[in-house]
């Protein structure tokens, strides 16, 4: 981003008028997929909804009501011949042959699947459920949850993360978990932006909402992460092990032609970092045996994955690989493409040939009599070495063969040959590590800091807002917390207009600004800023420069160096 620093030339008056009743989130809303008790399947030819108040269901499309219940009252919702019927409990229709998206609402309570539970609880929603049709499925529906996203966020941060991590820790969950609901990494669904499982980020809704993450949400509503000007994919996962990893070392690129490239393409602020200035880059097999095999002092010490083992005996992971490689064959990252079991031979030697900065696992090399098989990608190697059934814990990992020889007792037994998976972590290891973010926030760290730890060059800011002269566009609030009286207006003047209003906290400042084609300008509002509490209003006057949309928002931390 193209920084310039100026003077506001302002004119500093009492704000004496209502200040516009914009809401404060911008009305951000968010599609959530509901899952079945088990998380596995979103596509359902029958559901049973309810709500604790009273409720409605409407047909959307024809915007008609199709019956009001009282709280607690079960009601069927089935699709045949992909028109819709409603029925009560005792099976006697309601209505039917429609066409839907069918809305299920209500004013002043929570919607919930019958008999769907969440965490142990029933499941809870705020917003609305829209029962929607699957485009290119006959006779199948989405469950979808429509709501805002900063209530949306009260039902992932404590089912993310554990409240006893802390109030910062948590805002960093928070505002990462915001900025992945509103640029996810991959979008997969037809009808919905997000899944509720952890194929996305877990999603409980509001029976399992706690009063800390819900503070947590409060005091950084509207706050994203961004990197010269766009939201960062927010990716974290359980444990790091000490180190994060560079997201080309853990992610393939999808090209439009169905190719899968690895390494994927890297993003500038997911590179890896270790927890101490002190240690190396991983990349080497002695460097990362020495760091996997040890407990040295880091940030993720206190996770139970923080190091672990897998052992097999030769034959048992023979036999699990000669099932493994097969299906990751299908998934295009084992190499020679691997479909008969009775290719495989006798397995000989395990070696990693190529590894990340975090010593993460690239390529492991499985040698058998019979030839070398390659797995690349730390997804798919974690799910070719498995242990009854489970994937390995992360991709940090050593191997060694040991021949255990046999018990003096008896002596006609033979030695027997061990394979033991040493390593450390839990999950991709990018991005943010949130056994890390607890520690960090036990040291004393803000969540700024933790963001910007984990993630490089990157900025703390609230989300842009987008200003133009349409009608009810020109005008937008925010609401935003700080611990530091440090704010800039960063604003991207791409379209040569040379006035802004703005309403800090009461205080009317009128911005003049130079026409650039390029970059944005930087204003420092530090002096009108508050510990705590602070709102924004900004005002673009009418020009007939401001056709198109002018974007801008306050950064309240800047981007801390490249590590």
């Amino acid at each position: 981003m193209f920084k310039k620093f100026l003077t506001i030339l302002c004119i500093i008056t009492a704000c004496t008028a209502p200040v516009f009743a914009v809401p404060a989130n911008g009305n951000k809303m968010v599609k959530v997929g509901i899952s079945d008790a088990k998380f596995q399947n979103y596509y359902f030819t029958k559901t049973v909804v309810s709500a604790t108040d009273r409720f409605r269901l409407i047909d959307k499309s024809t915007n008609s009501l199709v019956s009001e219940f009282d709280a607690d009252t079960k009601v069927k919702i089935e699709i045949k011949d992909n028109l819709f019927t409603v029925s009560q409990e005792d099976d006697s229709i309601l209505a039917k042959n429609l066409a839907g998206p069918i809305v299920v609402e209500s004013a002043n309570g929570y919607v919930t699947v019958a008999d769907l539970k969440r965490a142990g609880k029933p499941a809870y929603y705020r917003g609305v459920f829209e029962i929607t049709k699957v485009p290119k499925k006959d006779n199948q529906f989405n469950v979808i949850n429509i709501l805002d996203v900063e209530s949306y966020l009260k039902g992932v941060v404590p089912n993310e993360m554990p409240v006893r991590f802390g109030l910062e820790a948590l805002k960093a969950q928070a505002v990462l978990a915001r900025n992945y609901v509103l640029k996810p990494r991959e979008r997969n669904y037809h009808n919905f932006d997000v899944c509720d499982s952890v194929a996305c980020q877990v999603y409980y809704g509001a029976n399992t909402e706690q009063e800390l993450s819900d503070r947590a949400v409060f005091e950084t509503e509207d706050i994203v992460a961004m990197n010269e000007g766009e939201l960062i994919l927010a990716l974290y996962s359980s444990t790091a092990g000490g180190y994060t990893e560079s997201f080309e070392n853990a992610f393939s690129t999808d090209l439009s032609n169905g190719t899968r490239l690895f390494p994927g393409a890297p993003k500038p602020y997911l590179k890896g970092v270790p927890d101490k200035k002190d240690i190396p880059v991983l990349s080497d097999e002695k460097a990362a045996r020495e760091f996997y095999t040890t407990e040295p002092k880091t940030f993720d010490n206190a996770s139970p994955y923080f190091r672990w083992k897998k052992e097999w005996e030769k034959t048992e992971l023979e036999n699990i690989l000669k099932k493994t490689l097969k299906t990751q064959s299908a998934a295009g990252f084992v190499y020679p493409k691997f479909t008969n079991p009775e290719d495989f031979g006798s397995l000989k030697d395990i070696k990693v040939s190529r590894r990340g900065v975090s010593g993460k696992a690239m390529c492991v090399d499985i040698y058998t009599d019979k030839g070398k098989f390659s797995v690349q990608k730390e997804l798919p190697i974690r799910r070719a070495f498995q242990k009854n059934n489970i994937s390995l814990p992360s991709a940090n990992v050593v191997f060694d063969f040991v021949t255990e020889k046999p018990d003096s007792v008896n002596k006609h037994a033979k030695p027997v040959t061990k394979i033991v998976a040493r390593g450390g972590g839990f999950g991709h290891g990018v991005g943010m590590s949130q056994y890390g973010a607890g520690e960090m926030a036990k040291q004393g760290y803000g969540y700024e800091d933790i963001i910007q730890h984990y993630f490089t060059n990157t900025a703390i800011t609230t989300f842009p807002v987008e200003l133009s002269n349409k009608t009810g566009k020109d005008t937008a609030s925010q609401i935003f917390y700080t611990k530091e009286k440090k704010a800039f207006l960063v604003v991207e003047n791409k379209f040569q207009f040379t006035k802004l209003t703005i309403v800090l906290n009461g205080k009317e400042l009128r911005v003049e600004m130079i026409p650039s084609l390029f970059g944005c300008e930087k204003f420092d509002i530090s002096k009108y800023i508050k510990k705590g509490e602070n709102k924004i209003t900004y005002i673009l006057p009418y020009s007939d420069l401001h056709k198109k949309p002018v974007r801008m928002y306050v950064e309240i931390r800047e981007a801390a160096n490249e590590q």
